[in-house]
């Protein structure tokens, strides 16, 4: 299945992750994805990217959009520290945090998700939305 690519380099200005919102919806709209999909879509794009500039300790994270007919897979790639992916829990609903819930969130509303992390060698969230699947 061929699919055409957008990649992006950012720097880890925070105030970039709206350009990226703005990003991602206009490349969901253009493939057909529902209201509700593009918010989910800009919703996981939005906590991966704010883990990137948050942890990663590096100035540059990078961001790939891999268009299809029927789905879109992002990837969101940084250089920096990684971390323990053992090290994160999942939520736990009668004691609710405001913080450490990106990958919960990001994995509850996409389609298909991958994390790959190691403490030299940074992070990489990729993220799949097919066009009409509800979660």
């Amino acid at each position: 299945m061929s699919c055409d690519k957008i990649s992006m380099k950012l720097t880890s200005n925070p105030n970039f992750v709206s350009v990226i919102r703005l990003t991602v919806s206009g490349i969901a709209s253009k493939i057909g994805f529902s209201f509700d999909e593009i918010e989910d879509l800009k919703v996981s794009i939005s906590e991966a990217c704010t883990n990137a500039i948050k942890h990663s300790k590096e100035d540059l994270f990078e961001i790939n959009f891999y268009i299809y007919e029927d789905k879109l897979s992002i990837e969101v790639i940084d250089d920096g520290v990684g971390y323990d992916e053992d090290s994160v829990e999942d939520p736990d609903p009668l004691n609710p945090k405001t913080s450490g819930l990106g990958l919960f969130i990001i994995k509850t509303l996409m389609d298909e998700v991958e994390v790959k992390t190691c403490e030299d060698c940074g992070t990489v969230i990729k993220m799949t939305k097919l066009v009409g699947v509800d979660n």
